[in-house]
């Protein structure tokens, strides 16, 4: 019982800090919000047994992905969007947007488990593997396109990055 109120802990303030920093003005308290997010995902990997991925988790995300969120809030010119009006004229798209994510969102939900039955990796064959030696089979064989498919997205997000950072100079 304990493990499972644990894990609702971590999940909750996940899913609390994810919908804050969505839902900030300030994009300062976003991203201390991110970092808050950011260190109960590694508690959470710490709880499940996967000390390297919230080493990484620590090292990576809190570390480097946030000080760039930092230094692209300080190039892009913030002040100038917190004045303008938001949602000028698209209000029956984004309902439509909102609507139709809605349901994906419900199709999605209908099909999660809460307690799924555990999978070949367990505590045990995790510790004598090794976490690193689990993570590369199951990443490079069952997760090699969703893992392909994140590369190209942090690739997006680098080109962004460049275009918005070349456009300031």
């Amino acid at each position: 019982m304990l493990p499972q109120i644990f894990f609702a802990y971590f999940a909750a303030v996940i899913t609390g800090t994810s919908i804050l920093v969505i839902t900030r003005k300030n994009p300062v308290h976003s991203v201390i919000w991110m970092l808050v997010l950011f260190l109960h995902i590694a508690a959470l990997y710490i709880f499940l047994n996967a000390e390297f991925l919230a080493a990484i988790q620590i090292i990576v995300y809190a570390g480097a992905i946030l000080v760039l969120f930092l230094f692209v809030i300080m190039l892009l010119n913030l002040k100038k969007e917190e004045t303008e009006r938001k949602f000028q004229g698209h209000w029956a798209l984004s309902t439509f947007a909102g609507a139709l994510f809605a349901v994906f969102l419900i199709l999605i939900l209908r099909k999660i488990t809460v307690f799924p039955a555990p999978g070949q990796y367990s505590i045990q064959a995790m510790q004598s593997e090794g976490n690193l030696m689990v993570i590369g089979k199951v990443l490079y064989t069952e997760y090699l396109l969703p893992f392909e498919i994140a590369s190209v997205i942090l690739l997006v997000a680098i080109i962004g990055a460049v275009v918005l950072a070349k456009k300031k100079i």
